[in-house]
């Protein structure tokens, strides 16, 4: 079933993204088949799915078969639904786009997420691609040296910057419709290596970004400042990006572990709608 699936040739060269053709999502696929699955998206760290018209219950059980439902702490879901939050945005509104900073899901948690499942609903005619860098192949391109001297290092993520109650989007001026909810719980910190090891794939790849690392341990503050911003602008090169243009009806899911991702805007007086699921890391 899975002999249609074609690694994007636009994204040969950051080696990111590949399209699974020839599936309908809305029934129980065989185990063999989602392991076919599993194996594509692990090797490739995104997976897009087209023509995918899922019911919310579809949904989650395509998801499932990935591992359980992960924890979103500053995100409420649908009220039937807890598990599918809506990411939306409309017409009228004009506050940024949500996710518009590199980032990987919920990395301040103590074991963050797997993957993430993003299915669109309405799409603009303009704007609203999904940018996505692979972590690992920035970090193999890394000289010996810098890789040496980053390889022990430990970092600190919180989610304060965004989702504290003093954060973004707590003082924030402008109306949005998606349900987010700010705490102070958002301050709290949790330690990861800077260089981490894929645990399915033992592939290692830089986990940090922007949003949700603050610091690097046992340095100073402007060493810390300097090799962050190095690395971030190591890591945003175009070689390691695939930009996603949605359609609607279209199936994402990503590897957190692979991948730091970024939404964009330019859809301005149009609505958006996607739905998102989290997948906790179970391996």
């Amino acid at each position: 079933m899975l002999q249609q699936i074609d690694t994007k040739s636009t994204d040969s060269i950051s080696k990111l993204g590949i399209e699974i053709k020839g599936l309908n999502l809305n029934s129980k696929l065989p185990k063999e088949v989602i392991q076919k699955i599993r194996s594509a998206w692990l090797e490739n760290g995104v997976a897009v799915f087209p023509n995918q018209d899922l019911t919310h219950d579809q949904f989650q059980d395509f998801s499932l078969e990935f591992g359980n439902f992960g924890d979103d702490p500053f995100l409420g879901g649908l009220e039937d639904k807890p598990n599918i939050v809506e990411v939306k945005r409309l017409a009228s509104e004009t506050a940024s786009p949500f996710g518009g900073g590199w980032h990987s899901d919920w990395s301040f948690q103590s074991n963050p997420p797997a993957a993430t499942f993003l299915l669109s609903k309405i799409i603009p005619p303009v704007g609203g691609d999904t940018l996505f860098a692979n972590t690992q192949k920035a970090y193999e391109d890394l000289d010996e040296e810098l890789k040496l001297k980053i390889d022990n290092l430990k970092v600190v993520h919180s989610a304060k910057l965004p989702y504290a109650d003093d954060g973004f989007y707590a003082t924030e001026e402008e109306t949005r419709s998606m349900n987010i909810i700010t705490s102070k719980e958002a301050k709290k910190e949790q330690i990861h290596p800077l260089v981490k090891t894929h645990l399915e794939t033992q592939k290692k790849g830089l986990f940090i970004n922007p949003v949700y690392t603050s610091h690097i341990l046992d340095v100073t503050d402007e060493e810390s400042f300097l090799l962050l911003s190095q690395l971030y602008e190591h890591m945003t090169q175009e070689k390691y990006i695939f930009r996603h243009k949605w359609s609607e009806n279209m199936l994402l899911m990503w590897d957190n572990r692979t991948v730091m991702h970024m939404a964009e805007g330019g859809y301005d007086g149009y609505d958006r709608l996607l739905h998102r699921i989290t997948i906790a890391n179970s391996a």
